[in-house]
């Protein structure tokens, strides 16, 4: 197990140091494996690994993807990772992620709730800002599931994956968010709410959160209420 984790990151690396981004296909087992000088179960134990952890998914005679698997038809999101823009993403978040927080706060079962507070301590324990996004990204989807609600599911999923194919050009000054990071808080924030059936106070952390995120964008005059 600990021969994977150590593989973990030296595939992290190589995905970083390519270029691959969100739904960019990886080169196939047998040419990572050579490239990476071990054998086939050794990899497969590591991709194991990165598929759980929402790093990459992988689609039997497709190959291996970066990123989390997708709802959408996978030509879908690239064809609207190319129409799309960051601002666009964002107006959209704030129309549809506080309102599945409310949702959430109604239909979560203690699952979904243990769930939450899982990815929200691991985004605290993430070594580095990938590992740190990855644990984000799920925790925004274990509370669009709770919402139980599948069309809205569908339209975050959409949301979620052309977000993350996007280049947004955020440089990071840092290995790893700090230790006093505010989105640290704000996950706690609003899985308490959700957890505590207050979708209204849910629904407020979550705009404040998604504030917090986008501070930059929104002082360029981010067009929200379209």
């Amino acid at each position: 197990m600990a021969q994977a984790k150590e593989l973990v990151s030296i595939i992290r690396q190589l995905i970083a140091e390519k270029g691959y981004k969100l739904s960019d296909r990886l080169p196939p087992e047998r040419e990572l494996c050579k490239t990476l000088g071990v054998s086939r179960h050794i990899l497969r134990n590591a991709l194991i690994e990165m598929e759980k952890s929402g790093l990459i998914w992988r689609h039997v005679g497709r190959g291996t993807f970066v990123g989390p698997r997708p709802i959408l038809n996978l030509d879908d999101v690239l064809f609207l990772r190319d129409l799309v823009t960051p601002a666009q993403v964002v107006t959209v978040r704030f129309t549809i992620e506080p309102e599945l927080s409310r949702l959430a706060a109604s239909h979560a079962t203690r699952s979904d709730c243990d769930r939450m507070k899982q990815c929200a301590d691991r985004c605290r324990e993430a070594e580095d800002w990938r590992t740190y996004e990855a644990w984000d990204n799920n925790l925004h989807h274990a509370i669009a599931r709770a919402a139980r609600n599948q069309l809205f599911l569908y339209f975050f999923e959409t949301l979620n994956s052309v977000r993350r194919s996007i280049v947004w050009g955020q440089a990071r000054e840092t290995r790893k968010p700090e230790e006093g990071y505010v989105s640290f808080r704000q996950h706690d924030d609003i899985v308490a709410a959700i957890a505590e059936g207050d979708g209204d106070r849910a629904a407020r952390c979550m705009i404040r959160h998604l504030e917090t995120v986008y501070a930059d964008v929104l002082r360029k005059g981010v067009p929200r209420d379209t």
